[in-house]
């Protein structure tokens, strides 16, 4: 078993928030406007849209080294559909091209990246989550 984990944390004077994981850091907030946002980074969606991409991008990788091929050129888009009340994730399409230094089909490179996703296949079975409440945290 792997496990990770990142912290977040309010950016002072903002709504926003930093998150880390080892020397990593991202800004999360909403959009300029929004519940306060200041647009100063990722709202979640996007956040889950990149994670999505993000993720196949390094599968793409892992799979071309299992295989013994090169990449060259990789172009990810990740379409993320939200809806309802409260706004859900109904559907994620990634459209995906690359090139192989070789010059050959890069179909089942793709489709074996696709085959082995963590974040791709982790939402398509649903991961449980939950919430627990830590009252006595200071704040240092």
């Amino acid at each position: 078993m792997v496990s990770m984990t990142v912290e977040l944390r309010n950016i002072e004077d903002t709504q926003a928030a930093m998150g880390w994981a080892g020397g990593h850091t991202i800004i999360v907030d909403r959009a300029e406007g929004k519940a306060g946002g200041m647009g100063l980074g990722f709202n979640g969606g996007q956040l889950l849209a990149l994670a999505i991409g993000g993720c196949f991008c390094n599968d793409l990788r892992y799979v071309a080294e299992e295989m013994g091929a090169r990449l060259g050129k990789i172009a990810v888009t990740v379409t993320l559909t939200l809806e309802g009340q409260p706004l859900l994730a109904t559907t994620a399409t990634m459209v995906v091209a690359c090139q192989t230094l070789d010059g050959s089909d890069p179909a089942q490179i793709i489709a074996r990246a696709g085959a082995i996703s963590t974040v791709s296949n982790s939402l398509r079975q649903g991961v449980p989550v939950s919430i627990e409440t830590n009252a006595a945290r200071t704040f240092d």
